[in-house]
């Protein structure tokens, strides 16, 4: 949807369209040659870490209406980082859990890379730079650092420690996601953290009728997210893909617009 000139990767074009513009629902690195929309946190850093110091209220206001109707759906079927995640995690790899709170470093980083960095730390004009973007963002990267530098050899030539640092921040990404399910989305990804604030008041909600469930802990342990939707349905981490719905064998759990 977001990504759709696939054959831009052949020479490294870049859409600079009218469509660049708007922002995709989920993390899409603007300069990613497949992709005609923005991302929403590159916005919001551009124009946070502008002269003026603004908020982009373009990409945040996006970001609250999608998150007010339908919540981490974006994650669970229209990020394309969360589908690369997945194809990842069926590596044959071990397999691991995650620490007890680490769920809640993905709100340090966006506080920190996102919110505070962009707009305190700036060059001698008084423009912030994207910390975030810079410094972490594995999407970028993938989708963007190397496809370019492929297809661009005198890019190579300016290479350094930064990129050296994207280059370990992806491989650990990758390395966490043939481990542990959804390692990005649940650890690190700013924009989730901004979905999963709005879950539990969004319109497209997870409801369990307790008549109907005989407790059998098949939801839960269907979760890719290793939450129990009997205890909490509309959890900040659940990103709505339905699969506890679907292996529920007493239909106790609905899913939608409520």
């Amino acid at each position: 949807m977001s990504n759709p000139l696939m054959m831009n990767f052949l020479d490294g074009r870049l859409y600079k369209g009218a469509l660049k513009n708007f922002c995709a629902p989920g993390l899409n690195c603007w300069s990613c040659p497949a992709a005609v929309l923005a991302c929403p946190i590159g916005v919001m850093q551009a124009i946070g870490g502008s002269m003026n110091f603004s908020v982009s209220l373009y990409a945040l206001g996006g970001v609250i209406l999608i998150g007010l109707l339908i919540g981490r759906v974006v994650c669970g079927y229209l990020c394309p980082f969360g589908l690369f995640q997945e194809l990842i995690y069926r590596l044959p790899t071990p397999k691991f859990k995650l620490p007890r709170g680490a769920e809640r470093i993905k709100y340090f980083v966006l506080i920190t890379f996102v919110l505070i960095l962009p707009a305190a730390v700036t060059d001698y004009a008084g423009i912030g730079e994207p910390a975030f973007c810079e410094y972490i963002c594995p999407v970028g990267t993938l989708e963007a650092g190397l496809p370019l530098l492929i297809t661009h050899p005198e890019l190579r030539a300016v290479l350094g420690g930064l990129f050296a640092l994207k280059i370990a921040v992806l491989l650990i990404v990758l390395i966490g996601s043939a481990t542990v399910e959804r390692f990005f989305c649940r650890v690190l990804c700013p924009l989730g953290a901004m979905y999963g604030l709005l879950n539990r008041i969004s319109f497209y909600r997870l409801s369990i009728d307790e008549k109907k469930c005989v407790g059998c802990g098949r939801c839960a342990r269907a979760c890719p997210m290793l939450i129990d939707p009997t205890a909490a349905p509309n959890s900040s981490e659940c990103v709505r893909c339905d699969r506890c719905a679907a292996d529920c064998p007493s239909k106790a759990i609905e899913i939608g617009l409520k």
